[in-house]
This record gives structure tokens, sequence and C-alpha cells, in this order.
């Protein structure tokens, strides 16, 4: 039997589906891994290293002009037109934590380790996110990596002598004080680090021979204003202030 529709056009036959029920078909789940997401996601035909690395260098230079949002702007185009280069996320991160926007660089940055959860730049720039953030263990934990991976990271040793002292484990605060005053001993930071830490486990000794040493490096350390710059270098507002009361005393 057939049946025809208007203007004689065959529109259904006796077993086709309407007539019969079929028997229903089960739901197979699929797991997708996350690279084969990023795939489709970012397929290869899009990728554009040429022009990514020429949005990162205008990034680049809107962020040294101040201009975070054309930076930021910037830089989210290159890491789209080059997902799958860790170097793309690093330096978006960064920029979106210079520009003070924590939680997105901390995502950027996460999504730089998804391509290599190894890679030592973006460990020493989350690990910066979280110890500003206040987030103090996951700054341990991630800069510890960062420095398993990379012995002489002196990154890593000094902000982990940071993150250490505020959370009062000063014996480990003053290890790796020390040891990133040895891999850079040019940088006034870690002397002024490594004396706060040894200022905060009641060595005033050493916190004054530390203090002096980064002020051979940099004389304005003898002025408030500019300890007040040490934000900009992993300081939280309370150890700047511990910072100003070692001056104190030597002045």
């Amino acid at each position: 039997m057939r049946i025809w529709g208007a203007g004689g056009i065959l529109v259904a036959g006796l077993g086709l589906a309407g007539c019969r029920t079929e028997p229903p078909v089960g739901f197979v789940g699929t797991e997708i891994s996350q690279d084969t997401t990023e795939t489709l996601l970012y397929p290869v035909f899009l990728v554009d290293t040429a022009t990514a690395g020429r949005y990162r260098q205008e990034g680049l230079n809107f962020r040294q002009a101040g201009d975070m949002e054309g930076a930021i702007a910037a830089l989210k185009i290159a890491a789209a037109l080059d997902p799958q280069n860790p170097d793309s996320h690093v330096i978006l991160g960064w920029t979106q934590h210079l520009a003070g926007s924590r939680a997105a660089a901390a995502k950027t940055l996460q999504t730089a380790l998804r391509q290599d959860d190894d890679y030592v730049p973006a460990l020493n720039a989350l690990g910066i996110v979280y110890l500003v953030d206040g987030q103090l263990d996951a700054a341990v934990a991630t800069h510890t990596r960062a420095a398993e991976l990379k012995p002489d990271n002196e990154i890593a040793h000094y902000n982990l002598s940071l993150a250490y002292e505020r959370l009062a484990q000063f014996d480990q605060a003053i290890s790796h004080g020390q040891t990133a005053t040895e891999l850079e001993p040019g940088n006034p930071h870690p002397w002024v680090a490594l004396a706060l830490a040894y200022w905060s486990s009641g060595d005033q000794v050493q916190a004054e021979a530390n203090y002096w040493q980064a002020l051979r490096l940099d004389g304005r350390y003898t002025s408030q204003g500019y300890l007040d710059h040490l934000e900009q270098a992993g300081f939280s507002r309370d150890q700047i202030d511990a910072t100003g009361e070692i001056w104190a005393l030597i002045q």
C-alpha cells in the first residue's frame, strides 16, 4: 500500500517510520580528551603563528605605554591565533595580573599549564598571582614545583621566601631567601626579603646586615616612599611596614 500526497508525490509506505514503532536506540557516552576538545575549538586551519606574533608584539608595546586595556585585547587575539603556544597565555596572563585582574590571570596561566604542566615561566607567573592574592599554600606549592624543575630559579626561591615569611615558617623563609641572594646577588629585592625573614624570626643582627647589603645595591631603600614600591615586587602591606621598621632601626 502506498500513500500519495498532494500533486501525486509519494510520502509514505506501510513500512516507514511513523507507521510502526522502532525500538529505542540507547545513548552511548563518549569521553573526549582535552587535546581533542582544544583541536575542535581551534582547528589547525585557524592557527596563524605569524599574525599571532605580530599581535603579541603589539600587546607588549601597549603594555609598555601603560595601555593595559589595549595590551590585553591584542594579547587575547594572539592567544586565540596561537592557542597551543604556552607563551601566548603566559604573556596574556601576566599582563592581566599587572592590570589587577588576578582571577582572569590565574585562569589564563592555568591554560598555559594545560599545554605543558612543567612549563616553568607559567608556574613562576601563577605562583606570583597566588602570592599577591594571599593564596599562600597555592603559592608555595606552585613555586616549589617551579624550583624542583629548575633549581637555579631565583624567582621561585625569592617568592617562596616571601610566602613562608607570611606563613610564619621562618626557617624556610630564610633558607629560600639565602638561595635567592646567591642566585641573583645584584638584585636588592632578595636581600630585602632575606632581611625581613631574619627580622620576623627575631634575628635583628642578620636583618640589619642583609638590609645594608640591599642599600649598597640601591640607596633608594632609605625612603619610605620607595619602600611602597615593594608591593610591585610581591611584598604584602604588612611586609612593607615591617621592612620600614628595619630601616628605622638602622638609620
